[in-house]
């Protein structure tokens, strides 16, 4: 199995995940959020990701959610399930329930806190790719892991048997161009592909998408991308540079949020476009200083997202 076995490519989102102000996940607010998504023209779902906050939920937690979006929307777009844990057993429980219920593929990180080797991040996805039989898709997350997967890395997990795909979060782009080269004909790559210098990688080294955490810039990543696919390289990159205007002004390089956790500050950005964002869980807080709504308010105007309170 390899990148020729599955059509991931294009914009995905990295689903959040609505709970209610008591800590009890939002189920409705979930299947609202999902068919918003699908109704964006997203081309993939990542469900149970970072942030969808898969550490705060309990194992029959992620398995509802994850039943919830394959009842939602099996069959329209591809649906990852995120399984990522400590263990290759624990994740591969996970993941066979996601294969069960059928959904396209399953994602994780190497095992979060221990810091593993490059030959302790291949035993373990090794491990659990002995799980199931649907794509397996790897992901680079230093920020939540402390630990990069290189190049070198990248090329012995390209050889599992099921592993089709690379979510490369790293914030080090001579790595993430390093990564793209030596891994691209093997698996898909999605990366940070929304920029000058991202055009300039997929059209010139090739490339399958982005998966942004919530849907707050939606509306650009969802142009950028079917302007790519049908090689509009001008529209492509102007679209690219208001993306990058907006992202800027939320994100910092090292994939922090600038007002607050990434997490409650996706939901707040919902919340303020109307959409069904919901409330954080502990240890993570909502975002609910008036002071800090209204600058992430003014970011959403002034890129268009929302009407702005002068108007």
């Amino acid at each position: 199995m390899d990148r020729h076995d599955v059509n991931w490519e294009g914009y995905w989102i990295a689903t959040t995940t609505p709970f209610k102000a008591d800590g009890s996940l939002d189920q409705t607010a979930l299947r609202e959020g999902l068919r918003l998504y699908a109704d964006q023209g997203i081309q993939g779902l990542l469900i149970n990701g970072t942030s969808g906050e898969w550490f705060s939920q309990s194992v029959g937690e992620r398995q509802l959610v994850a039943e919830i979006a394959v009842e939602e929307l099996k069959g329209t777009i591809p649906l990852v399930i995120g399984c990522t844990t400590f263990t290759a057993s624990e994740s591969g429980v996970l993941a066979k329930h996601a294969e069960t219920i059928g959904a396209d593929g399953v994602l994780s990180t190497p095992p979060p806190y221990c810091v593993p080797s490059s030959r302790e991040i291949v035993k373990f996805f090794s491990d659990l790719s002995e799980y199931v039989t649907i794509p397996l898709m790897v992901y680079n997350w230093a920020r939540g892991t402390n630990v990069e997967i290189d190049h070198e890395t990248a090329i012995h997990l390209s050889k599992i048997r099921n592993v089709v795909a690379l979510k490369d979060s790293t914030a080090n782009r001579d790595q993430m161009i390093k990564t793209l080269e030596c891994v691209v004909r093997d698996v898909r790559v999605f990366a940070p592909f929304i920029s000058k210098h991202g055009h300039a990688a997929l059209t010139g080294i090739g490339g399958d998408g982005n998966i942004d955490g919530g849907p707050t810039a939606a509306s650009f990543g969802v142009k950028y991308y079917k302007n790519v696919q049908h090689s509009n390289s001008d529209a492509a990159i102007s679209i690219a540079d208001d993306y990058c205007n907006l992202m800027s002004r939320l994100i910092r390089p090292d994939w922090s949020g600038i007002f607050a956790t990434p997490q409650s500050q996706y939901k707040a950005c919902m919340n303020l476009m109307g959409q069904p964002g919901g409330y954080p869980r502990l240890p993570l807080l909502p975002v609910d200083e008036a002071d800090t709504l209204k600058a992430l308010r003014d970011v959403l105007a002034s890129s268009g997202l929302i009407t702005s309170d002068k108007d």
